[in-house]
């Protein structure tokens, strides 16, 4: 069970009113045009993502009407995979696994919704500035540079559509400013309506497939029973879920810390069998985890932040005594 949500915190690891033709001079109200137009306006395209050697394409289709947000995206590369989203749920099928994972649609969304709802808090912890102008997938686009103020944290270069504000390229950089990750368009049609068939599942789930919910109860942050004892600068905790692991398993207690862009995702569950030999530092891309135990459980953290904030934050959990 672990696996899956390990999956659950890659995936998912893996807003303002749309602005009129003209575009806003303040960075601030630039980043409430992005935030705004991934969820509002209807768009279909394909888009990159690099990730040092790793190369991979996908295809999304976003549709956004009266009933709420409707997605399908498709990794083209690889074994085959899509995710679909609807206003009640989010399906990742992997055909490959005959497996389907369901989650709430909630939480950290995929490119070009980069953005939260809430990022009001970004000044506190990024410089943030225009830059220049450009062209992406044939559209012209003003860049905005986020400058971390800390080693907690990565730089972020995002390209913007000029007229609607939808994302066309995001660049996460390191401290040198050399590319971390990269997402960009390289083919999109942006309004207009978005065919049915577009945001209908590929792949069909017959006898044999597996289907695993990630689902969980939000609780409220005083009954978790965890707490982080020093705070990261500039990161708050924005969401606790508790999930069944399973028979004799227990529950899993999943915290979500975010400074508006950043978020580092924390995994309390009880200790496995496995625990012994995956205890320490990794990554997965540009993704880093930390993992240690803390009697008789394990707590993760992981997330898309430089290796000492997903280990500072995992080492400072604790128990809340009752």
């Amino acid at each position: 069970m672990r696996f899956w949500f390990f999956a659950a915190g890659l995936c998912s690891l893996f807003f303002q009113t749309v602005a009129c033709a003209e575009a806003p001079s303040d960075p601030l109200m630039w980043l409430g045009k992005i935030s705004t137009a991934s969820q509002r306006l209807n768009y279909v395209g394909t888009f990159t993502y690099q990730s040092g050697k790793q190369i991979e394409t996908s295809r999304i289709a976003h549709r956004a009407n009266g009933d709420g947000e409707f997605e399908r995206l498709e990794v083209l590369d690889g074994s085959p995979r899509e995710v679909i989203r609807s206003a009640g749920e989010v399906r990742c099928v992997l055909p490959d696994q005959r497996t389907v994972i369901i989650d709430q649609p909630g939480g950290r969304r995929v490119f070009p919704a980069r953005l939260p709802a809430s990022f009001k808090g970004l000044a506190e912890s990024y410089v943030i500035r225009k830059g220049a102008r450009g062209r992406v997938a044939g559209y012209e686009a003003q860049s905005i540079v986020l400058e971390p103020k800390d080693n907690m944290r990565y730089g972020h270069v995002l390209w913007a559509e000029l007229k609607t504000g939808l994302l066309l390229k995001s660049r996460m950089v390191d401290a040198r400013g050399d590319m971390i990750e990269q997402f960009t368009f390289s083919d999109l049609r942006i309004g207009g309506e978005v065919d049915s068939a577009l945001l209908k599942p590929r792949f069909s789930q017959g006898e044999g497939w597996r289907v695993v919910s990630v689902r969980g109860d939000e609780i409220s942050k005083a009954d978790s029973g965890w707490q982080l004892r020093s705070p990261i600068p500039g990161f708050t905790l924005n969401s606790v879920v508790r999930r069944s692991l399973g028979a004799d398993r227990g529950d899993a207690v999943h915290m979500v810390f975010g400074d508006g862009l950043a978020a580092i995702s924390v995994f309390i569950e009880p200790v496995g069998p496995e625990t012994a030999t995956s205890v320490g530092a990794s990554s997965s891309g540009a993704i880093n985890v930390f993992r240690r135990t803390l009697g008789t459980h394990v707590v993760t953290a992981l997330g898309e932040v430089p290796a000492r904030a997903v280990q500072r934050l995992a080492e400072g959990i604790e128990s809340v005594s009752r």
